[in-house]
């Protein structure tokens, strides 16, 4: 057999290994997540590490909790920030407020929340329309780190730049930095943006409905899961969305071919918006 070959093989065994031994330790399933996204967070943390080779990667990983979270956060979703994707909120604010507005009260989830950028920058979209104060965000994540640091409230003042011009594109009404102080080179969100945000651990492949919403938004998650799971967190959303509820996707996302394309009309193509009608 080729060396080539057998190195590849001996890869595809640690990572099975390693997959196995968080599953069976932490209780985080990624046995079916796509294989090259896995590769390519493990590659880069031994490469960024200096590790030499995959099982001592696992032996980090099960001793050394600090690490777990490491882990966990490279396997989140794609790079975030407050109004990524602009258009996006700008649909949301023009399409999916009007419907809002009819509800004596709104019930939120953002999934795969990550370190919560975009769940305060939906938050301020909610105060500009008038209607946050009746709203209740509840925001989640597999990654207790991640939690911890979206529910602080501080962003790397560095950005703010560019949340400012993806602010203006999303259709803001004010200047962003009416909603932080800035302290320590770092940006702080005011506290009215806290007040109905609700932060929680939640898998989405292995944890129950805990709620019936309004709205579910779900972005950039998806893509890097294979269609069994994709599969399964798409039932669990059509169990937690109410009748007529919306529900907002990626832009490289869709519910096509899903189980569940039948129960939903598409509400807004560009934005990745459905709207749930059986």
């Amino acid at each position: 057999m080729p060396v080539l070959m057998q190195l590849a093989e001996l890869e595809d065994l640690e990572i099975q290994l390693l997959l196995e031994g968080v599953n069976r330790y932490y209780g985080f399933d990624f046995r079916s997540y796509s294989s090259a996204l896995i590769k390519r967070q493990i590659r880069d943390l031994i490469q960024t590490d200096k590790l030499p080779n995959i099982s001592r990667l696992q032996e980090k990983i099960l001793h050394e909790r600090a690490y777990m979270e490491r882990f966990l956060l490279n396997l989140s979703a794609n790079r975030t920030g407050m109004f990524h994707d602009p258009s996006f909120y700008l649909a949301f604010r023009t399409q999916v407020v009007p419907l809002l507005r009819t509800y004596p009260s709104v019930r939120i989830w953002y999934a795969g929340c990550m370190t919560g950028e975009e769940v305060y920058a939906m938050a301020i979209l909610l105060w500009e329309e008038g209607i946050y104060p009746r709203c209740r965000i509840y925001a989640t994540d597999i990654n207790e780190s991640a939690l911890a640091q979206a529910r602080t409230g501080v962003f790397t003042l560095g950005r703010t730049q560019e949340y400012a011009l993806l602010y203006q594109q999303a259709g803001g009404e004010q200047l962003l930095s009416e909603y932080y102080t800035v302290r320590n080179n770092s940006a702080i969100v005011h506290s009215f943006l806290k007040e109905n945000l609700v932060f929680a651990a939640h898998n989405l492949v292995t944890d129950a409905s805990f709620n019936e919403f309004n709205v579910i938004l779900c972005r950039n998650v998806l893509t890097f899961l294979n269609s069994e799971l994709q599969a399964k967190i798409h039932q669990l959303f059509h169990d937690s969305l109410g009748r007529f509820g919306i529900l907002g996707l990626g832009q490289q996302e869709s519910l096509k071919f899903s189980p569940y394309q039948q129960c939903y009309e598409l509400f807004d193509p560009q934005a990745q918006l459905y709207r749930r009608i059986a």
